[in-house]
């Protein structure tokens, strides 16, 4: 549920996405005139699967994950978003409803963008159509990865992985922590395991010197030997 609209939309200039890198001045104004700015805090869901949506979402800060739900009612985190991150067009695109479930892990800052602005730009402005079609392949791309890596990689190599990935989507501190809090749920989920599961080979990679565990906090001390395990 989103609780309030910032009172200062201009604070909140879309130019800056790299997604909108080849429109021109004129269509940046417009996707600026029509957006609306709106916070949230951690535990909203910003849409749910199956939804219809009106428009297209654009991360200005904060940390969500993107949720597919299988038959049995579980929950597969397929990725998460961050400042930059563009959200929601795809089911806009395809004229569909959401597949996937939107939910706010850090409190966040969210523009939307009405569907109907982004598909007038789309009709007109052909590099940017282009561009576009070229992220949508990019996420088809990672998303055959990760089912290969899903049907053929062990659960050790996996959470490994998933390690390596989360570090170079959030970074690390000056003590190579781990930039962002996950619960061990929120990490099988990643994986695609049980939750017990990881709990023990995080637990080992503890024991064999490759990370430390503080809480939530993971710090990385043998990246490379971790590369290796997850066999990259």
């Amino acid at each position: 549920m989103k609780n309030y609209i910032h009172p200062l939309q201009e604070e909140y200039d879309l130019s800056t996405f790299t997604f909108f890198k080849s429109l021109s001045p004129d269509e940046l104004f417009l996707l600026n005139d029509e957006k609306s700015t709106s916070q949230y805090k951690k535990g909203d869901v910003i849409y749910h699967e199956g939804k219809r949506l009106t428009g297209f979402y654009c991360i200005m800060s904060g940390v969500l994950k993107i949720i597919k739900t299988g038959s049995d009612g579980k929950e597969q985190i397929i990725r998460f978003v961050t400042k930059g991150d563009i959200i929601a067009y795809r089911s806009l695109l395809s004229k569909e409803g959401a597949c996937t479930t939107a939910k706010v892990i850090e409190q966040a800052v969210l523009v939307h963008v009405p569907y109907n602005t982004l598909t007038s730009i789309l009709s007109t402005n052909h590099k940017f159509a282009l561009s576009t079609l070229q992220v949508v392949c990019k996420e088809l791309k990672d998303a055959n990865n990760y089912i290969t890596d899903i049907a053929h990689k062990t659960v050790r190599e996996r959470v490994a992985e998933v390690l390596i990935m989360l570090r170079e989507k959030f970074g690390v501190d000056n003590n190579n922590i781990l930039q962002v809090s996950l619960t061990r749920e929120e990490i099988a989920n990643m994986v695609g395991t049980a939750t017990e599961s990881v709990i023990r080979l995080l637990s080992e990679f503890k024991h064999d010197s490759i990370i430390e565990i503080k809480g939530r906090e993971i710090k990385f001390v043998n990246l490379p030997r971790l590369t290796r395990i997850a066999n990259m």
